[in-house]
């Protein structure tokens, strides 16, 4: 049978425009019964909470004084929110701790320094990011190290890794842990699944030591029982050695998130690189382990947000990390009030959530980007 159209059909009217602001709430917010609930909790949640939040942090806040008297409600006569008073005071002691006020410019070199690297890697059409690769992975480590504890020989003297603290410490410790853990992961991951049993082996035990042991183990071994084994002559920087634990604590998870990565990448990209002419070698760093880490990204950034959440447990083996600086700040008795322990852990909670929120965004953009070949 044949179907012969005997007369014209005219034109369908354009379809309605699925976009604008109601069409992504529709689809995002009320698809379905599940969403509209859920939707309505959470809006009753923020409802319910925002408001005793705005309060506290922004509309009841002390934002000037110069002691705890000028955060109590008896002595201003209102309701009395976060005083942020407290923390334009200690801001210094909470950037820096101890470190000397006539060497402060240091860290705030290193400072600068690790957003040029970040930025340098961080930004996708940055120039040269291979050379951007060889200054955050081999320059700004020495060089940070030099900065900070000193170089006589440079004119810089000497600053103690005791009188370190706060947010300096703890973007120190978190960068070192970051900086060394993904290539560190990365060469496990490439161990583990080499074929000599030697390398294999001696990378699985690696892996499955520093994964079985608790992280706070590791840095009270670090501390406390590791110069017990060395002569008495030899001596290890109490900073550095917690940063070497984390270091290798880091790698170990990141070298089974790289593992995973590799594993999902069928072996006919290996096979088809070397039916090119390619060496294992370099199907394997130009095939191969670009697509696993795409596949791995989300997994790399968890591993990277829970190491910077971690670094507070160097407090407990004595290093004045931001909570620890935190703590001993708010222990100011020049500085009693009752808004103020709430407000030091206020002012925490914003830092820790701005920069993993930031990784985490940084993270989805990344994902996105690389998805967007897939799409197509």
């Amino acid at each position: 049978m044949r179907f012969v159209r005997d007369h014209i059909i005219p034109p369908a009217p354009p379809p309605r425009r699925a976009g604008g602001p109601l069409a992504w709430m529709r689809n995002n917010l009320f698809a379905g019964p599940g969403n509209v609930v859920t939707t309505l909790l959470i809006l009753g949640a923020l409802a319910w909470i925002g408001p005793a939040l705005a309060r506290f942090l922004v509309l009841d806040a002390v934002w000037t004084g110069t002691s705890g008297d000028a955060c109590r409600p008896e002595v201003i006569g209102r309701p009395v929110g976060a005083c942020w008073a407290f923390i334009g005071e200690k801001i210094n002691y909470l950037a820096y701790g101890s470190y000397p006020a006539a060497e402060r410019w240091r860290p705030n070199l290193f400072f600068g320094l690790l957003a040029l690297g970040a930025a340098w890697m961080l930004w996708l059409g940055a120039p040269r990011r291979d050379l951007g690769a060889w200054f955050v992975f081999a320059i700004l480590p020495v060089a940070s190290w030099l900065l900070l504890s000193g170089a006589p020989a440079l004119g810089l003297a000497s600053v103690a890794t005791a009188l370190w603290g706060g947010i300096l410490v703890t973007l120190v410790v978190s960068a070192v842990g970051i900086v060394a853990s993904l290539p560190l992961g990365i060469l496990l991951a490439l161990g583990r699944r080499s074929d000599l049993p030697v390398l294999r082996f001696a990378c699985i035990g690696f892996i499955e030591f520093w994964r079985g042991v608790p992280l706070i183990t590791v840095l009270f071994m670090a501390n406390v029982m590791l110069p017990l084994f060395l002569p008495g002559d030899v001596t290890v920087d109490r900073l550095l050695r917690p940063l070497i634990g984390i270091a290798l604590f880091a790698s170990a998870y990141m070298a089974e998130v790289v593992r995973g990565g590799l594993q999902a990448i069928p072996a006919g990209q290996g096979q088809a690189a070397l039916a090119l002419g390619m060496t294992r070698a370099q199907a394997m760093r130009c095939v191969v382990l670009p697509q696993a880490l795409k596949v791995v990204v989300p997994g790399i950034v968890n591993t990277l947000i829970g190491l910077f959440k971690d670094t507070t447990l160097v407090a407990i083996v004595g290093i004045a990390d931001f909570v620890r600086v935190l703590e001993a700040a708010r222990a100011d008795p020049r500085w009693s009030a009752p808004a103020i322990p709430a407000t030091a852990y206020a002012f925490a909670a914003l830092f820790y959530l701005a920069v993993c929120f930031s990784m985490a965004r940084y993270a989805g953009f990344i994902a996105r980007r690389l998805a967007a070949g897939d799409r197509r």
